[in-house]
């Protein structure tokens, strides 16, 4: 037997034909990736089909892509394709592994002023490096929830590792979420941007900044966390499809049954705690230095650093 011809577009998927295409279009199912990833019970709904024809045509979206139980060998073959973004300071890409890494969610959160939406500014020009100055020389998608994207300081970023700024603003795709709503609907259609344009970062800045305003009270409790948790599901599934770094930011709150300690927790409960990735704090120090700490890394040690925030960007602290 010869070797099987690779999928191309929906209609190579057994029981789909130009009709059933169209419709799986119209409903935001534009790869085959994005039907790999979905349930049988979302393609039967948009696609009109019965349940089993949409089980084997995610079926075979998934063996095309090689979506398959494994081994833990393969597991290790497949992560030397994950890559790194630096973040511009060493520390802080030493305490992550080596930076921002592919196929996975990092989430930086932390008191307002101590440096996520710069971090994800400068990320979102580092990504467009040389791999040998730790970029990957691809595109950002920016997910502004909170009107802080600005785009003189991806200016200043731009000048600080000598990149063309015109050229650096144009390779980053912004869009501003209004609501919680339009933030997971503005995901979803980045399965289809993300197959045709060469994106390896998507940052939403911040995660949980509707969803909280949105849903306020015990009340809405269960309705936000069960929203919040697709949420992140719809992330977790673009970062392991289309091998793709993943930065959210998150903001704090007060825990006033804690009397020892660190007083403050990151909003979204255990939704957010338990979802895959690596989690780091960040706090603020003397002037513009900042101390990053890792708190959840299935893959990394628990340690902090130091790193700064400076005219260009992120930055090592100087002595």
């Amino acid at each position: 037997m010869g070797e099987k011809k690779p999928l191309k577009d929906l209609t190579d998927l057994p029981g789909v034909g130009p009709a059933t295409a169209q419709r799986l279009v119209e409903a935001g199912y534009t790869t085959i990736e994005a039907v790999a990833v979905a349930t049988p019970h979302e393609l039967s709904a948009v696609a009109n089909l019965p349940i089993t024809q949409a089980t084997k045509i995610i079926e075979a979206a998934r063996e095309a892509l090689d979506i398959k139980i494994k081994t833990a060998i393969d597991l290790k073959k497949e992560s030397l394709v994950r890559k790194k973004i630096t973040t511009g300071s060493r520390n802080l890409d030493e305490l992550l592994g080596g930076g921002v890494e592919t196929k996975n969610i990092t989430e930086f959160f932390g008191e307002y002023g101590t440096g996520k939406t710069q971090l994800c500014h400068q990320l979102a020009v580092n990504v467009q490096l040389p791999e040998d100055k730790g970029g990957l020389e691809a595109k950002a998608v920016y997910i502004d929830s909170e009107g802080t994207f600005r785009w003189e300081r991806i200016e200043q970023m731009a000048h600080g590792v000598g990149l063309d700024p015109d050229k650096v603003m144009e390779n980053i795709y912004w869009v501003r979420a209004i609501n919680s709503h339009h933030q997971m609907a503005v995901v979803e259609k980045l399965f289809e941007l993300i197959a045709r344009e060469n994106i390896k970062l998507i940052v939403v800045d911040s995660l949980t900044g509707h969803f909280r305003a949105e849903f306020p009270g015990r009340e809405s409790l269960a309705m936000r966390q069960q929203l919040l948790n697709k949420h992140l599901h719809q992330l977790m599934r673009i970062a392991e499809v289309y091998n793709v770094a993943v930065v959210v930011t998150n903001q704090v709150m007060a825990r006033p049954d804690i009397f020892f300690g660190d007083p403050t927790a990151a909003v979204g409960g255990h939704v957010v705690a338990h979802a895959p990735g690596v989690r780091v704090q960040l706090r603020k120090s003397r002037g513009n230095k900042r101390i990053a700490r890792i708190v959840d890394a299935p893959h990394l040690p628990e340690g902090e650093t130091v790193f700064a925030i400076s005219e260009y960007g992120v930055r090592d602290a100087e002595p």
